[in-house]
């Protein structure tokens, strides 16, 4: 089993920075990637960006060149930079851990609100 608890999420206004962290415990050795996706009332789930143990890291075009994913392997602990923030970036963020031949684990969600 893996355990995720994100932490992080709130309100801010739009412009501004907020910064998720996601801390793995339990059966660490199984995870093969790490991400986060969002949702939207209304609206699927989405991916937001993801973040190989190698490093390699992938991004939805839409947070291109303002969200930053990281990874910190001694706190086994990945982080969501999110900068120049939008109102349509307002969603539950969920952050996953990718298993070798094993379910997904996700977390519990955290609320990012943007206002205008």
């Amino acid at each position: 089993q893996v355990q995720l608890v994100e932490s992080g999420g709130g309100l801010v206004q739009a412009g501004g920075s907020l910064r998720l962290s996601c801390a793995a415990s339990g059966s660490i050795f199984t995870i093969n990637a790490m991400g986060w996706f969002r949702q939207a009332p209304g609206k699927q789930r989405e991916l937001v960006a993801t973040i190989t143990n190698g490093g390699s890291t992938n991004y939805a075009d839409s947070v291109k060149g303002r969200f930053t994913i990281s990874r910190d392997n001694a706190k086994n602990t990945v982080y969501l930079q999110m900068n120049s923030l939008k109102p349509e970036d307002t969603a539950v963020y969920y952050c996953n851990a990718n298993r070798v031949f094993r379910r997904d684990a996700w977390g519990q969600g955290t609320q990012v609100t943007v206002s205008s």
